[in-house]
């Protein structure tokens, strides 16, 4: 197999675990990042440009002969990235590790995803979904449901379309931003009404090819602010690999019942779909259902899951692309890993960015990486450019010594209003 030329589309620190894990492959020629940050730098190529852009895309991909393409963020996806590459007669013959825009809908619409689930049989939370037209009839159905209440906003709403409502006035008044006020604009036109579900998230990661499918290490993420899992919801403060909860039993009920019915409920359904598929989860006294799928890796799970496999990565995705997967057996690092984000001050809310980053030259240990998220470089110095900074990811024989040390490692870091969960993992100390 001959060395490829490769574009990364993304910016965030799943992006930089990526960059990091390809530009170690003896597959990839050269490695091009769009547009990346000041971590992916030292992996490839940094190209200034949108991954929205799809004309500056494939200008890239032309001029710099490109033979495979990674899509990290769903936008392009959603947007149909796929669908301009196969459409256009210089870009077809390129590989691209994604979904089309149709089979995005998996991520770009709760409603398209439920009514996926029920057709396949595949275990979820019961729903119905509303909008404008049948508005009063929601208004009824939310006071007949039991609390907690499940809203959702059916498209992409920047990771904030998901709201607990713990009473029916605090319901009520949601669903009518919602749909009324378009609190969440188009994303929000149409919501899905959830029943709530009890228990433990973690997320599975599976790259499909259509045919077949690998499965890619377990991870738990750690979405709100404040410690013991209190405050607002954020993209992300830190996750660990893998999930102690889950067994060997366990793990065969959720390949049984989720895993194999989705991908084979692909294939049925003629999906055009080579690419991630996200299970986000959740263990209900040890019997998994499905609470959103999505049509790449999470972040910051990525940054736990790339360090574990010890496959060639980039191997995987050209064996995606010509449906081989069925050839590949995953190999996993047996150690545990545990990353810990590093926001800036006032995130997830209102945050001020441009400040330097200091102790990155100084933090180099083995078993430890530092992935960028929101970073640039300025006058050649690195300040911050985002509300999650950064990620320290650390190795260690248990889940609980892995995010110990790569709290211990945020020590070294230092930049103006940082900030970081120094108790990610802490359910299974």
């Amino acid at each position: 197999m001959k060395p490829v030329r490769i574009l990364l589309l993304g910016s965030g620190g799943r992006e930089h675990a990526l960059a990091w894990k390809i530009s170690q492959s003896s597959l990839c020629e050269k490695l091009f990042i769009a547009p990346g940050n000041a971590g992916t730098e030292s992996c490839g190529e940094n190209v200034n440009i949108s991954y929205n852009d799809f004309l500056a895309v494939q200008s890239l991909c032309l001029r710099e002969h490109i033979e495979l393409v990674i899509v990290g963020p769903e936008e392009p996806l959603v947007n149909g990235i796929y669908d301009y590459f196969k459409s256009d007669a210089a870009l077809r013959n390129i590989a691209l590790i994604g979904p089309s825009k149709y089979a995005a809908q998996m991520e770009g619409s709760k409603a398209f995803a439920k009514a996926f689930m029920h057709r396949h049989n595949i275990p979820t939370a019961s729903y119905r979904e509303f909008d404008l037209s049948n508005y009063e009839e929601g208004v009824a159905y939310l006071q007949s449901l039991p609390i907690p209440i499940v809203l959702k906003a059916d498209g992409l709403a920047a990771g904030k379309g998901v709201i607990i409502c713990q009473n029916h006035v605090e319901a009520m008044a949601e669903f009518e931003l919602m749909i009324q006020q378009s609190k969440f604009g188009e994303a929000g036109k149409k919501v899905v009404v959830e029943e709530f579900l009890k228990g433990i998230e973690l997320s599975m990661f599976a790259l499909v090819d259509g045919r077949s499918f690998v499965l890619l290490p377990e991870a738990k993420d750690y979405k709100r602010i404040g410690e013991g899992d209190t405050g607002l919801n954020t993209g992300g403060m830190g996750a660990v690999s893998p999930v102690p909860f889950a067994d060997g039993l366990f793990m065969q009920k959720v390949r049984e019942r989720i895993i194999e019915p989705t991908v084979k409920g692909l294939q049925q359904e003629k999906f055009e779909y080579i690419g991630f598929v996200f299970f986000g989860l959740i263990n209900v006294n040890g019997d998994p259902y499905v609470i959103e799928y999505n049509c790449r890796l999470g972040d910051p799970e990525t940054e736990v899951v790339i360090p574990r496999l010890q496959n060639d990565i980039v191997e995987l995705f050209l064996a995606a692309s010509k449906q081989h997967l069925s050839d590949i057996k995953v190999r996993i690092d047996p150690r545990a890993a545990a990353t810990v984000v590093a926001v800036s001050g006032g995130y997830p809310g209102n945050y001020e960015k441009g400040f330097d980053i200091d102790g990155l030259d100084i933090l180099q240990e083995d078993d430890v990486f530092i992935f960028h998220a929101g970073t640039t470089r300025h006058n050649d110095v690195i300040v911050t450019n985002g509300g999650r900074v950064l990620t320290i990811t650390s190795f260690g024989d248990t889940v609980s010594k892995a995010a110990r040390r790569s709290s211990e490692m945020m020590e070294f870091l230092d930049f103006h209003g940082i900030y970081y969960r120094r108790d990610i993992g802490y359910e299974f100390a």
